[in-house]
C-alpha cells in the first residue's frame, strides 16, 4: 500500500506542476487578449437567447443583452410557451432598447431538448440579411462590449466559430453555491489557444453561411446539447473553434445541495454521451487525485494508531491539494484581468476558487460515477434520457 501511495502522489505532483505551468500559459493568454483591440468587423448579427422561467436577476440579464455597444443586431428570445413568465419581463426589460426584439414561441419539444427546440424555432424566423449568428444564455450578464469582442475574430473567414465560457458568482454566499462555482471554474481553463476547444451555448458566434453549410440544424435533431452538437458539426467539417477569454460571461446564481448535484451530474452525463473520451480521461484524473489524497490520509491514520512515524505521509498527501489551490490562484488572477468590474467580488470570494479547488475532484469523481450508471438528467423541470448524441427521450415528470 505504501508503494502504491508513493506512485500515486508522485504522479499527482508531476500533474500538478504541469497544471501550474498550463495555468501560467492561460493567464498570459487572458492578459494578451484583454489588451488587444477587438477590431472593426461589425456584421449584422442575429442574437439568439432561449429562455424558460425567470430566475433571480433575470431582468438585469435581459437588459444587458439589449444594451450592447454594437451597431446592428436583433435579439430573438425563444420560449416553449406563450404563458412563460419570462415573456412579460423580457418585454419590460427591452422596452427602451433601440434594437429590434423578437419573441418566438417554439412549442413543446419532440424528442429533443427544449433549449434545442427553442433555438431551432428562432433560427427559422431569422430572415436573410444576418451575417452572423450569436448564441447567449438568459442567466449570463455580459458587459457592453461583449458582442463586438465575440464577433470581431470572425473577420477571419477561415475561422469556424468563436466561443467563451461562464464564471459563476454565488449571490448569497452559501456553501453549495460556492462549491458549484469552484466546480465550474476548471472547465474555463480547459479552453485555450489550441485545437481542442468546444463551443459553449452561452457565448458562441458563427457566420450564418458556415452554420448552414455545416448542417447544424441536422446535428441538432434528437439532441439535448446545442453546443456540443454544434461542436461536432464544426469538427466534422474541419473548422477551428477559437476561444475568446476576454468575453467570459459573469453568471450570478444560487443553489442548494440538491441543485448542485442536479447541475453537476447533468453536466457530466451530457459529457459522457457527447464527449465520451474527455469524460473518461477526466474521470481517470479525478480518481488518481482522490486516490492519492485518501490513501495518504488512510496511511497516516493507521500509522498514527500504530504509533509509527506518519507526519511525512500526511504532508505528501497534502501536496496535490496545495498544487490544485495554486492553479486556482492563477485562474482567479486571470479572471480579475478579464472582469475588472467584478474584481471586488472576486477578491471577497477568492476562497471559493482557491481553497475549494482542492475539493472539486471529489465531487467530480462522484459525478463521473453517476454518469457511468445513469443517462437520465433533469433540466429546468424537464426530465430526459440521453440515448445517444442524436436520440433523446423526454420522460414523464
Amino acid at each position: 500500500m505504501l508503494t502504491l501511495f508513493y506512485m500515486l502522489v508522485f504522479e499527482q505532483i508531476l500533474q500538478g506542476l504541469y497544471n501550474l505551468w498550463d495555468g501560467l500559459i492561460w493567464l498570459r493568454l487572458a492578459q494578451r487578449r484583454v489588451g488587444t483591440h477587438s477590431g472593426f468587423y461589425t456584421p449584422r448579427v442575429a442574437l439568439f437567447c432561449p429562455v424558460k422561467g425567470a430566475e433571480r436577476g433575470f431582468e438585469q440579464n435581459i437588459s444587458a443583452l439589449a444594451s450592447f455597444n454594437y451597431p446592428e443586431y436583433e435579439i430573438f428570445f425563444a420560449m416553449a410557451s406563450v404563458d412563460d413568465p419570462a415573456r412579460k419581463i423580457i418585454e419590460r426589460a427591452t422596452a427602451a432598447s433601440k434594437h429590434k426584439i423578437h419573441i418566438v414561441i417554439a412549442g413543446r419539444p419532440n424528442e429533443c431538448g427544449e433549449k434545442v427546440n427553442n433555438l431551432r424555432a428562432a433560427i427559422q424566423q431569422a430572415e436573410q440579411g444576418f451575417d452572423v449568428f450569436v448564441f447567449a444564455d438568459s442567466d449570463g450578464r455580459p458587459g457592453r462590449n461583449w458582442l463586438s469582442r465575440l464577433v470581431a475574430p470572425l473577420e477571419d473567414a477561415t475561422l469556424g466559430a468563436v466561443t467563451t465560457f461562464r464564471w459563476f458568482f454565488p449571490q448569497t454566499g452559501g456553501f453549495w453555491s460556492a462549491l458549484a462555482s469552484a466546480w465550474n471554474a476548471p472547465a474555463a481553463t480547459y479552453l485555450g489557444d489550441h485545437s481542442h476547444n468546444f463551443c459553449w451555448g452561452g457565448g458562441t458566434a458563427i457566420r450564418r453561411e458556415l452554420f448552414e453549410r455545416c448542417n447544424v440544424m441536422q446535428f441538432w435533431n434528437g439532441s439535448v446539447s446545442d453546443d456540443l452538437s454544434l461542436t461536432h458539426a464544426l469538427r466534422q467539417y474541419g473548422h477551428r473553434i477559437q476561444f475568446a477569454p476576454e468575453c467570459m460571461v459573469p453568471t450570478v446564481f444560487d443553489c442548494g445541495a440538491g441543485g448542485l448535484l442536479e447541475f453537476t451530474n447533468r453536466q457530466m452525463i451530457i459529457l459522457r454521451v457527447y464527449e465520451s473520451r474527455l469524460w473518461s480521461l477526466g474521470g481517470l484524473a479525478h480518481a488518481l487525485y482522490c486516490g492519492a489524497v485518501l490513501t495518504g490520509i488512510g496511511l497516516y491514520a493507521s500509522n498514527t494508531i500504530a504509533d509509527s512515524p506518519a507526519i511525512h505521509l500526511l504532508l505528501l498527501a497534502m501536496v496535490p491539494p496545495v498544487l490544485s489551490m495554486g492553479r486556482g490562484v492563477l485562474r482567479l488572477t486571470a479572471i480579475m484581468e478579464i472582469l475588472p468590474e467584478w474584481k471586488t467580488k472576486l477578491l471577497a470570494d477568492g476562497w471559493i476558487w482557491t481553497f475549494l479547488a482542492a475539493l472539486v475532484p471529489f465531487l467530480a469523481l462522484w459525478n463521473t460515477l453517476v454518469a457511468l450508471f445513469s443517462r437520465q438528467i433533469r433540466w429546468r423541470g424537464t426530465r430526459y434520457k440521453l440515448i445517444s448524441p442524436g436520440q433523446t427521450q423526454i420522460l414523464p415528470r
